[in-house]
């Protein structure tokens, strides 16, 4: 096993963190009026999810949140990362806020600040109302003021509490396996035709960020899915696919954010982004911080030329794998390549946030304590790989884990555990991992030793 960083890897002030996200933990899908989301039309598509699954209850973290904030708490987090859900706060898409809502996130803000966790909210977690991905989703400019609106309405409620805000989560993954492979929701087949998202949920947000900081917020940033892209042979035509993989994933979402710019798309035979006066200006101007979600490296080979997509996707050779096999090997050092390569290109990168790192293996549905080493092998191999990171320059602040809880893997429904803690979904009961301790000892560990009046240490 990896052993665990140590404190002098990692700065003073370091903060730790936990994640999860609404639609996976907290079932009540019909309660207080909540809307329709895109991911309600999605699961009840035939065979779109793994097991059948609703998402309901899931942890049915709505009725109890008072259990997942104990949880949080108990681990000694500086910041617990959850999501709001626009379809629950807007049933409709637009217009005043759902009231019931608003109360219970309310609620949670305050029981975290009580236990003394700081509440990281992210306001788009893939959760769409469904009546605006009728009206376009985010293949529609105008749906970037939709969200300006909505998270108007949450910060109108909330900003007196919370000064950190995420504004969406993983836009790469919405556009490529949302609109472009429709292996997520909104389930759409587009191919190249779904770049119009890339620029439209760049655009909500900085129209996000905006409204954020007119409301006094502190501290506003986002978090997309990165990679480290590896061609499969040493061949031109395979370093070729990596990079134009490697565009699709990661740089068209850096580049306008931390340069003003996308990348060359026409190079690539790509489609130009759908900008207009003054948008790049405002992308490049609304992060406080990055947001880096990183799972897996990802290993691409030159496409057969009757592909209508210059790269497959294949195995990673020699490296181990988690739950999900092939689909995501184990390699920190692709992190931490990642990190060290993205500080080059961009010298006077903002602060960055690990949002999500985590790893799925087999558990047992039915489980009292699990032991799952493999589990703290994976994050302390990140976390070691964020600390060498960090002593070359790279300017990360923050580490979260994925997640808190075992939770529904959205298409994977409840075939893949992520959790610290193990949940029964049949019953709800909650027991931390082995990982959970693991985790709070080395968050107190990292903590500066307490002197007591008259200790000579």
């Amino acid at each position: 096993m990896t052993a665990v960083p140590t404190r002098s890897t990692l700065p003073a002030g370091f903060r730790w963190s936990a994640a999860t996200s609404a639609f996976q933990i907290e079932g009540s899908r019909d309660a207080d009026g909540r809307g329709r989301s895109i991911w309600d039309d999605f699961l009840e598509a035939p065979g779109a999810i793994v097991d059948g699954s609703t998402a309901d209850p899931a942890c049915d973290s709505y009725r109890h949140p008072e259990v997942d904030v104990a949880l949080a708490a108990g681990l000694g987090l500086d910041r617990y990362r959850f999501s709001l859900p626009w379809a629950r706060v807007q049933p409709e898409g637009r217009g005043v806020g759902n009231s019931a809502a608003l109360d219970h996130y309310s609620r949670l803000v305050d029981l975290l600040l009580d236990a003394g966790v700081v509440p990281f909210p992210t306001l788009y977690h893939w959760e769409m109302p469904s009546i605006v991905e009728a009206d376009g989703g985010w293949l529609s400019r105008d749906t970037a003021e939709r969200f300006a609106d909505y998270v108007g309405v949450v910060a109108d409620r909330l900003g007196d509490r919370v000064a950190h805000w995420y504004t969406l989560n993983e836009p790469a993954m919405t556009t490529l396996q949302g609109y472009a492979v429709g292996a997520l929701a909104p389930g759409r087949q587009l191919l190249f035709d779904a770049l119009p998202t890339v620029h439209h949920q760049l655009l909500a947000h900085a129209r996000a960020s905006q409204v954020l900081r007119d409301r006094g917020a502190a501290q506003v940033g986002l978090v997309n899915n990165h990679t480290w892209v590896l061609p499969r042979h040493d061949t031109a035509e395979d370093r070729q696919a990596a990079a134009v993989y490697d565009t699709l994933h990661n740089r068209v979402f850096t580049e306008p954010l931390l340069a003003g710019a996308y990348p060359d798309l026409e190079a690539f035979g790509l489609p130009p982004m759908p900008v207009q006066d003054g948008d790049l200006a405002a992308i490049a101007a609304s992060i406080d911080f990055y947001g880096i979600n990183f799972y897996n490296p990802t290993t691409v080979t030159a496409a057969d030329a009757a592909s209508p997509i210059p790269f497959d996707i294949v195995p990673t050779p020699g490296a181990p794998v988690t739950g999900f096999g092939p689909e995501w090997p184990i390699m920190p050092s692709a992190l931490h390549d990642l990190l060290i390569d993205l500080h080059a290109r961009h010298p006077n990168l903002p602060p960055v946030i690990i949002g999500e790192n985590g790893a799925s293996f087999p558990e047992p549905d039915h489980a009292g304590r699990i032991d799952d080493t493999d589990r703290i092998g994976y994050l302390a191999g990140h976390i070691a790989a964020v600390g060498e990171a960090i002593d070359a320059g790279v300017p990360v602040e923050e580490y979260t884990v994925w997640s808190l809880l075992d939770n529904w893997e959205w298409a994977d429904g409840y075939t893949q555990r992520f959790g610290l803690v193990h949940v029964d979904f049949e019953t709800g009961r909650r027991t931390p991992k082995a990982s959970y301790d693991w985790y709070r000892d080395l968050i107190a560990a990292t903590r500066p030793a307490v002197v007591t009046k008259g200790s000579t240490r």
